[in-house]
Formats: C-alpha cells, sequence, structure tokens
C-alpha cells in the first residue's frame, strides 16, 4: 500500500514525498522505482518537517504513527484498520484539539462501481430496498503472492485478513444503505490454510435504511469476487465489482440496464485499479488545502470497529441478534 499511495500522490502532483521504511532492501527498491527519498526511522521523518503522514502501515501498527504524528500537529491519513488500539482514540482527541486532519480510508466510497450502486438507491428508482446479499471472497495467498501469508499481518490473529475485511466492506455498504442497526456474526477457522485465523464470516444485519443484509467474507475463494445483489420494490441491481458492472433490473420492459464503469490507471498483478485509490489521495489533500469537507472521519472509523467487534462478540457468546445503540 505504501508503494500504491506513492503512486497515487505522484499522479496527483501533490508535493515532495519521503519514504519511511525500516528494511534496506525495500528502501532501495523504492528509491530506483519511484525516484524519492527515503528515510529508516521515525526521527529522520519529523526531521523532514512533513505536511502530512500517510500511514500504510500493517493495522497493527496503525495506532502508534497516528499518536505520533497527531502529537507533532501534522495532519494523517490511515490505511483501513481492524484493531481498535488505545492510540487511534488517543490521536483522535488529539487531532480535533490541534484542529489537524485525521482521515481513515474509505477508499470504496471513490469506486465508480459503488457510487453508480449508491447513486441508483438514493434516486429511489429501484424504490424500497428490502433485502442486500453480498460475498467477498479471495484465496489468501494470492493477495501478496510474494510473501509467505505465515510472515506478514494477513496471517495473525488480530489483523487476520477475513477479520480485517468485515470493517472494511461495511463501511461502504453503510454508505449505500445507512447506519447498522443490528448485527450478528457466525465465523471460523474452516479452510486449512496454514494460518490460525478465522477464514469466513457469515454476517446478517440490519442497516439504517431498513434494508436486511446478509453478508459472506472469506479469505478461501479461490477465484476472486466481490458480488451483491439488491431487491427493491421497483427493481433489482446487481454489481459484479470484478468486472466493473452494475445491471439493473426494469420489472415494466422485464429487460436489464448495464452500466459499466471503465479503468484508466491499473496496475499489473493487482486486483483493483489505481483510480480510487487516486480520488481517495485527492480527496485528502483536498481536505488538508480547505478545498473539500472531509466525508469520513475518525469517529465514524472507530464506530465501524467497533461494528466488528460486536459481531464477533456474537459469535462468541451464540447471541444472533445485537442492537448497535
Amino acid at each position: 500500500m505504501g508503494k500504491r499511495r506513492i503512486r497515487n500522490l505522484q499522479h496527483l502532483n501533490a508535493g515532495e514525498i519521503v519514504g519511511l521504511e525500516p528494511m534496506d532492501e525495500r528502501r532501495k527498491q523504492v528509491e530506483k522505482e519511484y525516484g524519492i527519498k527515503t528515510v529508516s526511522n521515525i526521527e529522520e521523518g519529523l526531521q523532514e518537517n512533513p505536511d502530512a503522514f500517510i500511514i500504510s502501515t500493517p493495522p497493527d501498527k496503525h495506532g502508534v504513527f497516528a499518536k505520533m504524528a497527531a502529537e507533532n500537529g501534522k495532519n494523517f491519513f490511515v490505511e483501513a484498520s481492524v484493531v481498535l488500539e488505545d492510540d487511534i482514540i488517543i490521536a483522535n482527541g488529539l487531532a480535533k484539539k490541534k484542529n489537524i486532519v485525521a482521515m481513515p480510508s474509505c477508499t470504496f466510497r471513490f469506486s465508480g462501481v459503488v457510487r453508480k450502486v449508491r447513486d441508483i438507491v438514493k434516486s429511489g428508482s429501484i424504490g424500497k430496498v428490502v433485502a442486500v446479499h453480498y460475498h467477498m471472497g479471495q484465496w489468501l495467498p494470492d493477495w501478496h503472492p510474494f510473501e509467505d501469508i505465515r510472515k506478514f499481518y494477513v496471517g495473525k490473529r488480530e489483523t487476520g485478513a477475513g477479520r480485517e475485511m468485515v470493517p472494511f466492506e461495511l463501511e461502504w455498504m453503510q454508505f449505500i444503505f445507512g447506519k447498522v442497526k443490528k448485527i450478528s456474526c457466525m465465523k471460523g477457522k474452516l479452510s486449512s490454510l496454514p494460518v490460525d485465523i478465522d477464514d469466513v464470516y457469515s454476517m446478517n444485519v440490519i442497516f439504517g435504511d431498513g434494508a436486511i443484509g446478509n453478508i459472506l467474507i472469506d479469505v478461501v475463494a479461490r477465484y476472486p469476487v466481490r458480488r451483491m445483489e439488491i431487491v427493491a420494490e421497483k427493481g433489482s441491481l446487481i454489481m459484479d465489482w470484478d468486472k466493473k458492472v452494475v445491471e439493473v433490473y426494469d420489472p415494466e420492459s422485464k429487460s436489464w440496464k448495464i452500466h459499466k464503469e471503465d479503468e484508466i490507471h491499473s496496475q499489473k498483478g493487482y486486483w483493483a485499479s489505481d483510480d480510487m485509490y487516486i480520488e481517495e489521495m485527492r480527496h485528502f489533500v483536498n481536505v488538508i488545502s480547505g478545498k473539500e469537507k472531509l466525508m469520513y472521519t475518525m469517529d465514524d472509523d472507530i464506530d465501524n470497529l467497533n461494528l466488528l467487534l460486536t459481531a464477533e462478540k456474537s459469535n462468541d457468546e451464540g447471541k444472533h441478534e445485537v442492537v448497535i445503540v
């Protein structure tokens, strides 16, 4: 993700970039590939007097860098989190006191496909949404083919890949259907992947706008999938994120209307194109410069991470209807 953010910022001509990476080999690679200066520790980084931090560390290190940025009065962007650390809460409070920008990642809000779905739902053209079925899955070893899943954060229980994707997916779904009011979950380690993580999560939710949702997240599917089906009173909608297609069924004409998103910036070897990441970085830069208002706050992200904890608690305690206050 650090490399991706460098590409995003360079595309935007956002300014000078300095990379922080403790591993010599990775620093040399990035210096050669992107032509940026790098440092090996945070003290050197702070000497550069940056305007902002982009925190693309493993999730269990987000808090320490967010807190450090806030303590030093620096704006910061932090990648999608899975661990609700005390340091994150402290950083959020400091950011408010110091009036600095603290932006958690909300990448899918900038996806053309997701925005098309939201526009259709909010327009009322398919009527009241009553049910949502969603499946996200991808074989975990395919995430980073160049790394052993036992040696980076996706293979650790606290930051496991299945667990990480729960708040990631819930965030943008609430962007469309409203904040979750109820949630329950069943999860487990079901595959033979050589890591101690829960690799399947099945959740039932009630969204703020009233729809019931069934959400399946796994890191076992051999073919990557992000697919949503929406049932509404005046029509149906299917989103196939992998194919960048949204299909809307009109019961009067008994026909499907197809919306196709074109990829502009793609990177070889990545499931997701860079387009939505570029737009996310553009938003962050514009918020810092006062051109836009922050659309997703640390308060929102903390609420979202609490959803994960509530869902897991429902599984652990065998309670299958949990009310979110």
